[in-house]
């Protein structure tokens, strides 16, 4: 059965076990592509990651693809259908680990800009490539330091889609046109280890705890607004004690998470958390993750539904749900920002699959929106 070129991509790089912050050749092999294009392609590796900017053109505005090489790790392989890295097409699907997070989208790119560039070799401005191997992972030496250095260079990104899985029930119904931010933070509650008799000569942070606990989940921390849900905490863990049901623990530690609107910022949040802890004893660590971002309906947004109604035939939704991704680093920039990929039903599970018709007609949608804009 004769594949599409996208499909051939695809293959070509979910065959490749790039488990974060692993490339294994991802990137080189997506860069001979675009280089026989005349796109001029720049390796920056930053710690172990592996990152790649690859431009064709040199003036404003410029357009970016941005994505990342990196997956997952499989879980039990033994319990998928087929190999997790030896693609697999069976009944009109691609299956493989990263089949649509987000290899299938980046080949989709690819071969978007392939087809565009031939049929319009003097296009205006410039397009490019961000991509790492490390989305998935820490995402220290990824995205966020190929923006510092483009801002080194002077570069400014003025428009952005991103690959990421948005489809919710069939291609492109919905497009992420921003995010909501993440605060992680780890707390302990100090007390006094002792035995469960002599309660007097212990300091139960559990205890202690309780009533904090039910004031955490009764704040309304906003009310979010006409793009953003209201701002969430979650308590991911909690753990205390030693096993024994006669130890009174010493400490109590608890993890939890803010997604946060555009109603508030990570600041304001720590500065209440700190404020419904009072007078006990405690240690708090914040790990900022990115803040929220959001894409007012522009140029960008109305050439992306444009291609989606003329290929898919509906119109899609404007939606901000979801986890973070690299557009955190990408939108602070001045950059719009805007993420649509395949449906993301299987995404970091066993048996990922991506529709291949689908996939094939993800690429002319992109490349609808190229012409769109860059025509």
């Amino acid at each position: 059965m004769k594949m599409s070129k996208t499909i051939d991509l695809a293959i070509e790089l979910i065959n490749r076990p790039s488990v974060t912050p692993k490339d294994c050749g991802c990137q080189e092999l997506i860069a001979k592509n675009l280089q026989n294009i005349g796109f001029k392609v720049e390796s920056l590796r930053f710690g172990e990651v592996e990152n790649l900017w690859a431009v064709h053109g040199d003036a404003a505005p410029l357009f970016v693809f941005a994505g990342h090489t990196d997956v997952v790790p499989t879980g039990p392989e033994d319990k998928w259908r087929f190999p997790p890295f030896k693609s697999t097409i069976h009944d009109g699907f691609l299956y493989g680990r990263g089949a649509a997070d987000m290899k299938g989208s980046i080949a989709a790119m690819v071969t978007a800009c392939e087809q565009f560039v031939t049929n319009h070799p003097h296009h205006k401005g410039s397009i490019a490539f961000l991509l790492t191997s490390d989305e998935e992972g820490p995402a220290v030496d990824g995205t966020v330091k190929v923006i510092k250095y483009l801002q080194e260079q002077g570069k400014q990104i003025d428009w952005c889609l991103v690959g990421e899985p948005s489809s919710e029930e069939k291609l492109c119904d919905s497009i992420k046109n921003g995010r909501r931010g993440s605060l992680n933070a780890n707390l302990i509650i100090h007390g006094m280890q002792g035995h469960v008799a002599y309660p007097h000569k212990a300091d139960n942070p559990i205890h202690k705890f309780a009533p904090i606990l039910q004031k955490l989940c009764q704040v309304e921390w906003d009310q979010g607004n006409e793009f953003f849900p209201p701002t969430s905490l979650q308590i991911t863990n909690i753990n205390a004690g030693t096993g024994a049901d006669n130890v009174i623990p010493g400490d109590l530690e608890i993890i939890f998470n803010f997604r946060y609107s555009t109603q508030v910022n990570h600041l304001q949040l720590q500065e209440r958390i700190v404020e419904l802890l009072g007078d006990v004893d405690y240690t708090l660590d914040w790990r900022h993750s990115g803040p929220p971002f959001l894409t007012q309906p522009d140029m960008l947004v109305t050439a992306v539904q444009k291609a989606i109604q003329t290929v898919c035939g509906y119109e899609a939704v404007l939606s901000t749900s979801g986890g973070t991704s690299d557009g955190r680093f990408i939108a602070p920039t001045g950059a719009k920002v805007l993420e649509i990929g395949p449906i993301n039903a299987t995404i970091h599970k066993i048996d990922e699959c991506v529709n291949i018709k689908e996939l094939e007609q993800l690429s002319i949608i992109y490349q609808k929106i190229l012409k769109h804009l860059m025509g």
